[in-house]
This record gives C-alpha cells, sequence and structure tokens, in this order.
C-alpha cells in the first residue's frame, strides 16, 4: 500500500471541519426595531458557540437582512476570538464583492439560475453542524434550509423563538 492520506482519513477530517461549523439563515426583511434585540441575541449566542461548542467557522449566505447581521457579528467576535473564520457563500458571481473583511467567499455559480438560491442554502447546512436561524413563518427560503438542517440532523437555533 503507497504512503499517503486515505479516504478514511479524509472523511474523518471533514467530518471534524463539519462539526466545528455554524451556518445562518434568515429572513431578508426584519423590522427595524427588531434589529437591536435581533444583534444582542447574535452576538451572545456566537460567543457561546465559540466557547461551548467550539465552533471556529460560521458559513453566512451574503444576502441582505439576517445574513448580514450575522456575518458582521461574527467580525465583531473576532475582536475577542481573532481565530474564528467567516466564510460568505454566494449562490452565483456578483460584480461587486461587499465582503472584503471574509476569510473566504465561495461563489457557486458563475450566472444566477432557477434554484441557485437552494443549492447555496444546501450548501450552508452541507458544512455545518450547528444552524443559527431568523425563522417566523413557515414557508419559503428560510423554512426550507431549517427543514433540511433538521433532516441532516443539524442542532437548530431559531433566534425567532427566544
Amino acid at each position: 500500500m503507497e504512503a499517503g492520506i486515505g479516504i478514511w482519513q479524509v472523511i474523518r477530517l471533514i467530518n471534524r471541519l463539519v462539526e466545528k461549523s455554524c451556518c445562518f439563515t434568515g429572513h431578508r426583511h426584519i423590522p427595524e426595531e427588531e434589529r437591536p434585540v435581533l444583534c444582542s441575541m447574535l452576538q451572545q449566542v456566537i460567543r457561546e458557540l465559540i466557547t461551548t461548542d467550539g465552533i471556529n467557522t460560521f458559513y453566512a449566505g451574503g444576502a441582505l437582512g439576517f445574513d448580514t447581521l450575522a456575518a458582521t457579528m461574527v467580525i465583531e467576535a473576532r475582536k475577542a476570538f481573532p481565530d474564528i473564520r467567516l466564510v460568505i457563500v454566494l449562490p452565483y458571481a456578483k460584480k461587486e464583492n461587499r465582503w472584503s473583511t471574509a476569510d473566504e467567499v465561495i461563489c457557486l455559480a458563475e450566472r444566477y439560475y432557477t434554484g441557485c438560491m437552494f443549492v447555496r442554502n444546501r450548501h450552508l447546512v452541507d458544512h455545518s453542524s450547528i444552524c443559527v436561524s431568523y425563522q417566523t413563518k413557515q414557508t419559503g427560503g428560510t423554512a426550507y434550509t431549517v427543514k433540511y438542517a433538521l433532516r441532516k440532523a443539524l442542532k437548530v437555533i431559531n433566534l425567532a423563538e427566544s
């Protein structure tokens, strides 16, 4: 047998990376009066995930609304935890890159196509062991992503229920 890394070693490494990762999913439209409380809750949950669960990588979808709030709170948390990573997962390449503060930006496609948002949402879940959501309704992309996360046996923390 040739020396090197085997398939089972690769699988174990990937599983360890996923175990230390968290994704965010939530609505694009958040009432202005809810934003300060939601930001405070995000700060607290991110801190707990880092210190209690050992999370070191956070995945966000890069959309306006909850994705942006969550990513901003991860960037803020870096002041106390400089080793954490923020990965922005975009469904398709956009002209502007407003995520220069992210550690990594992943573009899953060159152009928009029907279903690209669902592919992005599944990517977020597939690379995480915990999903932090802001879900206030049972339909739409956030509901789909939370259901997918539950089917994949992720721990889901819905900040809208807190």
